[in-house]
């Protein structure tokens, strides 16, 4: 049997913070799968846990005596089974036994070794032959919060979604030249700029949400006139690093504001309508779902995204859905632990018409996977940085793989 699984095995390796992470691989008898675990800066309360007590080491023992021994001679094209092992095996229900980030690189490194068992990109093992559209990139160009250091922005990321990309190519280069050209402004418009930059490669400057919100704009309605398509603004607020549960209230420290949920929402609400947001992410704190209500009722034309809010999981969403909260998920599959966890809540949003929105995490690794799990999904949007290394994997992945689509390769249409 091709696919049949030889061997299993774990190893300690770095993220782009220069964090340890956990390393998975998987060998079969006619293939090979390997995947990295990656972290996020801003962890919503409904994720599963990274890691066991223990750590990394502990992560690692676990996968070497307790995992390997149940998957050898197993098929790993039996994803579903796999990961519903991995759920027994640890016995929680949010993997603080044998850990978030363990079950996430062995369940990928799974998945990859069953698509190279039978010679097959991981795209089309996930999605069959009809996995042939690319998502369009969102990408983080100017970024605060706890993504950078000092009097950087409030606000946490500024992004740029270049909707009238007619090829993945296209789009990648339009992301790459607003980030150039906020660079370019900054210089002139922060004097103290010495080109510092955040967790994900994003501009950090020491400047107002207001300004740096100006200057973002200003970029992307510069080159939609060069490339001859439009390159939309979009915000990640990360509400729930703002807010202050004793108060009741987000506190802008460097703004030296507090709003409360009011106020919040009238705030983002003139946000969207000023700089014509095309995306807006964790508006709101995670538990706040009728704010996330409200604000989906009043806006046409953009994106209302929850990642905190949903957290990749299935039940989150779910009443997300019976309330109306929100339009868009971010899908992050650590977040929930294996990838059939993630496939049931990108199932779950498509049947709502939620947009699935795959995601990096701010501390990424050089795996590809989810470049494949955008087109393997069918995720319309890739929220994957614009540059540095870990980033440009993922973006280099998808060139790739538009390559290998060639006249049948299309962009995902886009309903917002």
């Amino acid at each position: 049997m091709a696919a049949m699984i030889e061997d299993v095995r774990a190893r300690k390796v770095f993220d782009s913070r220069g964090d340890a992470t956990i390393e998975v691989e998987v060998a079969t008898a006619e293939g090979f799968g390997i995947a990295s675990a990656p972290s996020g800066a801003s962890r919503g309360k409904a994720e599963v846990i990274a890691y066991p007590p223990g750590g990394i080491e502990e992560a690692i023992r676990k996968v070497e005596e307790l995992i390997a021994p149940e998957l050898i001679g197993m098929s790993a094209d039996e994803q579903e089974e796999i990961d519903g092992i991995l759920h027994e095996l640890d016995g929680t229900d949010n993997f603080s036994n044998i850990g978030g980030n363990t079950a996430y690189a062995v369940s990928l490194a799974v998945a990859d070794a069953a698509a190279n068992s039978y010679g097959m990109p991981l795209f089309r093992y996930l999605g069959g032959l009809l996995a042939c559209e690319l998502p369009y990139p969102l990408g983080n160009v100017l970024g605060g919060g706890r993504h950078a250091l000092g009097k950087a922005p409030d606000i946490q990321e500024f992004l740029v979604l270049p909707v009238g990309a007619g090829s993945f190519m296209a789009a990648a280069e339009a992301n790459i030249r607003v980030h150039k050209r906020v660079r370019d402004m900054l210089l002139k418009v922060d004097p103290s700029f010495t080109g510092g930059r955040g967790d994900e490669g994003a501009w950090a400057p020491c400047i107002s949400n207001e300004r740096a919100l100006e200057v973002v704009s200003k970029a992307c309605e510069e080159v939609s006139c060069e490339v001859g398509f439009e390159c939309r603004l979009g915000l990640d607020m990360a509400s729930s690093t703002l807010w202050d549960p004793q108060k009741q209230q987000y506190v802008y420290v460097n703004e030296g504001v507090r709003r409360d949920p009011g106020e919040q929402l009238d705030y983002v609400l003139g946000l969207i309508e000023k700089y014509k947001l095309i995306y807006i992410e964790d508006p709101f704190h995670e538990e706040d779902f009728e704010s996330f209500r409200e604000l989906t009722r009043r806006v046409k034309g953009c994106l209302v995204c929850g990642d905190d809010l949903f957290a990749t999981n299935e039940r989150r969403l779910k009443v997300g859905v019976e309330m109306n909260s929100g339009n868009a998920i971010i899908i992050k599959v650590n977040q929930v632990g294996t990838l059939t966890d993630a496939l049931k809540t990108v199932k779950l949003a498509k049947e709502n018409n939620y947009l699935p929105i795959i995601s990096h995490r701010s501390g990424e690794t050089t795996s590809l996977h989810i470049a494949h799990l955008a087109v393997g999904l069918g995720c319309p949007i890739i929220k994957a940085g614009v540059v540095g290394g870990e980033r440009l994997a993922k973006i280099n992945e998808l060139i790739y793989i538009e390559e290998i689509l060639g006249d049948r390769a299309r962009m995902a249409k886009l309903r917002i």
